[in-house]
Parts: structure tokens; C-alpha cells; sequence
């Protein structure tokens, strides 16, 4: 079981919103209406752990291992929207979100294989950790650049936790996880070719609301997030390389194989799906 040694190990660097965050450093000429719109849209998207988590634990109902870690998970990651929530409370409170607009990113998600939901969260978390990196360098106002480099460091532990238990599935079910997680390893190392930026929270997840049925579609503004990145923090092409480095980098130490390319990957998933074939037939 993974959940009390990432319990312990999560408790050990956890902040505090009261002490770890330098509220008195706050500078108002640092902080514009554009960017605390950011900040906003940022803070009703965490909300969606919320939903997330619902769907973690009916999907994994047979797993108690993973369904206590999202106490954790859940705890983090709404922490985060809180933090975000905070900060214009103190700065800017006409920009807090209203309860309702929170409300309207909660729904149900269909349900979907666990295995690859799994992989795409820790993508997922990989890519949030970049996204609130390059938020925190866009940003001049010190107090939420610090906001964002702290919980950016909370999704690159999250990712951590994910790939342990992505591990414990090689062990349990081998190549069918290692399947479902080349599959989608090359989905999401591959945003480069899609429209919209690849992250849980920009997926359709409920056929009876499409085409409303992705977090960002239920957002005041549906196209913020296109904006964010592209116009306002400036989430490049160098930015988006070292997201799929890091994608490509922990799938070598999942799969004790080294890949350099999507290609490479992609490859190695035929060689899996090739494997389970005969199998299945």
C-alpha cells in the first residue's frame, strides 16, 4: 500500500496559507484587472478537483490504496483554488469567484478506464506544473508569483504520487497498463498538433452535455485559457518542449526504456498492443 508512505511524505512539505505565503509583500501597482482575471479563471478551474475526485473514487472503487490518496489529493488541490481565492479576496475581492460560477464546473464525468485516466492526470500534472511556472515569470507582483511557484511545486509532487501508482499497476496487470499508458503518453506529448492546449480540465468528459461538457467550456469565459497561454503568459514552444521532455523522461523510468520522441513511444505502444493481440484473440 502507497498511501501512508505518500501521506507521510506530502505532510512533510506541506505550506501553510497563513505562514508560507508573504501576504505583507503584497504591491498593488503590481497587479492589474487583466491580471487578476487570470487569476480568477485559474482559481474556478482548481475548483474541478472536486468533480475529479467523485469520479477517482467511483471509477476506482476496488482500489482503497488509490481512494485514500486522493484524500490528499483532493485536500492539495483545492487548497490551491482556495489560496488563489484568498489573494483576491485580500487585493481584489470584485474578481472572487461567485459560488455559483464554482458550482458550475462540478458535474459528472462518464466513466472511463482507470488506468488511462490515471496517466492522463499525471500528464496533466506534469503540464500544470509548467503552465504555473511560466505564470509565476509572467507575473509582477510578488505575491502571487510566489502563489503560483508553490503550488506549481504541489502538482510536480501530485505527478510523483500518480507515477508511483503507475508503477504498482505494471506490478499488478502489467502490459495491459503499459498499453494504456503509451497510449496515452503519445496523446498527450502531442499537443503540439492539436487546436486546444491538452489538459484534463480541456477534455470532453460527458456525451449528454457535449458540446458543454469540458471544465473550460463551463468557465465565465470558455476561451480563456487559449488566451492565457498564448497571449499572456506565453506558453512557447521552448515551454512546451520541456513538457514533453518531462512526459518522455518518466515514461523511460516507467518503462526502463529510453525515448527521445513521440515517435519512439508510439512505437513502443504497437510493440505493447502487438503483445496483447494473440491474447485477446
Amino acid at each position: 500500500m502507497l498511501y501512508p508512505e505518500l501521506f507521510k511524505s506530502l505532510e512533510q512539505v506541506r505550506w501553510s496559507m497563513e505562514n508560507d505565503i508573504p501576504w505583507d509583500q503584497f504591491d498593488a501597482t503590481q497587479l492589474t484587472d487583466e491580471q487578476a482575471q487570470t487569476i480568477r479563471m485559474n482559481a474556478i478551474t482548481e475548483w474541478s478537483a472536486l468533480p475529479a475526485t467523485e469520479m477517482f473514487l467511483r471509477d476506482n472503487r476496488g482500489d482503497s490504496d488509490f481512494c485514500a490518496f486522493m484524500s490528499v489529493w483532493f485536500f492539495e488541490e483545492q487548497k490551491h483554488s482556495l489560496v488563489l481565492m484568498e489573494y483576491l479576496r485580500r487585493f481584489k475581492p470584485e474578481f472572487v469567484p461567485t459560488e455559483q460560477e464554482l458550482d458550475n464546473v462540478r458535474f459528472e464525468f462518464d466513466p472511463a478506464p482507470p488506468l488511462e485516466t490515471l496517466m492522463m492526470h499525471f500528464c496533466g500534472e506534469i503540464r500544470l506544473n509548467h503552465w504555473y511556472r511560466c505564470a509565476s515569470d509572467w507575473h509582477t507582483e510578488p505575491v502571487i508569483k510566489q502563489i503560483y511557484k508553490i503550488i506549481s511545486q504541489d502538482e510536480a509532487r501530485h505527478g510523483g504520487a500518480y507515477l508511483r501508482y503507475m508503477k504498482k499497476a505494471l506490478v499488478e496487470v502489467g502490459d495491459t497498463a503499459r498499453a494504456a499508458f503509451a497510449k496515452i503518453g503519445v496523446l498527450m506529448a502531442s499537443a503540439r498538433r492539436t487546436e486546444k492546449p491538452l489538459h484534463p480540465t480541456n477534455l470532453h468528459v460527458n456525451q449528454s452535455l457535449f458540446p458543454n461538457d469540458t471544465v473550460q467550456s463551463r468557465l465565465p469565459d470558455p476561451e480563456w485559457l487559449e488566451r492565457w497561454l498564448d497571449g499572456q503568459i506565453k506558453f512557447d514552444g521552448e515551454w512546451e518542449k520541456k513538457v514533453v521532455e518531462r512526459i518522455l523522461h518518466n515514461m523511460s523510468l516507467l518503462f526502463e526504456r529510453t525515448f527521445n520522441t513521440v515517435q519512439e513511444l508510439n512505437r513502443y505502444r504497437k510493440e505493447i498492443v502487438g503483445r496483447l493481440t494473440p491474447v485477446a484473440a
